[in-house]
């Protein structure tokens, strides 16, 4: 297949939607030669937010140490390689192209097709695997306990802050939650936390205990370094990637994290692309809540124009409650994505003092409304929403996805 062939057949996978569990991508990842070589490190992160951050970080250091690393996150968004980066660059169309191809011929067998999420995390895996890399870092897809990328052995598992997200999924409390998050830890394998809601923590040692995992909790941000990425949380991040690289055996130096934490790139969480537009996934209560924190450091004496769209298994109401007071005015649309809520349907859950909205049928019209308004522009909802603006205000060529 060519490369746009390979991504017509991958994203018409979505169809076979999300299906959690382990034995299909073990099985997929020894049929396709793609479990990590003997003595390659794993650093596994799970969470409700801030897991792509820290998989940048870990990454970033780990470069600057001069180790050849691997990345895997999702979603993506603008285009399908972001998820899958060796060295800080993504894999190539041609390569892509042909694992993909070899790939379809492989799941074409198997009695139950492989799902869009398993597909790319062994298309990822075994292009690690080809390029010798000695670290992978891989980000799961949603919990952890039966998330595809918990097949993949770790050496470290990490645990980003826990908040309520995909309940449909996961479970509808903290603690069920924070169990499903859990199920990434490997006996006798160290893991490394956020600090958590007390809750979410006496689940997460209880699991810890069961697995005689030493699990530390980090109680201080990493101070005194430069930051690529804005927010304070970020610090906190930061000290998770540290930390887990540390447990994984490698030893940093104050220049390599300092240069790492300079370089790390995660377009798309509070990114200021141009001036006076920021771009922000917030697409939940505890994101929100760090996303509107960050305004004001930032911005302390503005108020946003806010473009704001979101898809339909969120909790909009909670985000847009949390996130309409930062607003002079509201700009709704809706996405380009079959999950996408109309704008109509959004303004029926503002809060009841919510500042003045409008409604528009497409993200290119809301932001040209938005940037005659006086007011910094934020773009913020939903990290699918941040992808189409990006690609928009980047000429880039957007690939929706669903997943």
């Amino acid at each position: 297949m060519s490369y746009p062939e390979a991504m017509d057949w991958l994203f018409r996978t979505q169809t076979f939607g999300i299906k959690l569990g382990l034995d299909a991508p073990r099985d997929l990842l020894k049929e396709f030669l793609a479990y990590p070589a003997h003595g390659v490190k794993v650093i596994h992160v799970a969470g409700t937010n801030g897991k792509g951050s820290t998989c940048a970080m870990i990454d970033s250091i780990a470069r600057a140490c001069g180790c050849r690393s691997g990345l895997f996150t999702s979603p993506h968004l603008i285009e399908f390689r972001e998820r899958i980066q060796v060295g800080g660059q993504q894999i190539p169309e041609e390569e892509c192209a042909a694992l993909l191809t070899e790939l379809r011929v492989l799941c074409e067998r198997m009695e139950t097709h492989p799902t869009f999420f398993e597909i790319t995390l062994v298309l990822a895996m075994r292009w690690f695997r080809l390029r010798e890399c000695e670290l992978i870092v891989l980000e799961t897809g949603m919990g952890g306990r039966m998330d595809a990328t918990t097949a993949v052995p770790a050496d470290v598992c990490v645990i980003t802050p826990i908040g309520m997200d995909h309940m449909q999924y996961l479970g509808d409390t903290l603690a069920k939650i924070a169990r499903e998050k859990a199920g990434i830890l490997v006996e006798g394998k160290p893991a490394v936390c956020s600090p958590q809601e007390p809750e979410a923590r006496a689940v997460l040692e209880r699991e810890a205990n069961e697995k005689r995992s030493p699990m530390e909790f980090i109680d201080t941000p990493l101070l005194g370094y430069p930051m690529a990425l804005a927010g304070e949380h970020q610090k906190w991040n930061a000290a998770l990637a540290v930390t887990a690289l540390h447990r994984a055996g490698f030893a940093l130096s104050s220049d390599s994290v300092r240069h790492g934490l300079m370089k790390v790139s995660w377009p798309g969480r509070f990114e200021e692309i141009q001036p006076g537009v920021v771009l922000d996934g917030a697409h939940n209560a505890h994101s929100a809540r760090v996303l509107a924190r960050t305004w004001r450091q930032t911005f302390p004496s503005r108020q946003a124009a806010l473009v704001f769209s979101a898809v339909a298994d969120k909790d909009i109401s909670t985000i847009l409650e949390i996130l309409a007071p930062l607003a002079s005015q509201l700009f709704l649309c809706p996405i380009r994505s079959p999950r996408a809520v109309p704008a109509a349907e959004l303004a029926k859950l503002l809060p009841a003092d919510a500042p003045p909205h409008r409604l528009f049928e497409t993200f290119q019209e809301a932001f040209a409304a938005a940037s005659a308004h006086p007011d910094p522009v934020l773009v913020a909802g939903s990290l699918f929403l941040v992808g189409e603006a990006r690609a928009f205000l980047t000429a880039g060529k957007y690939q929706s996805s669903s997943q």
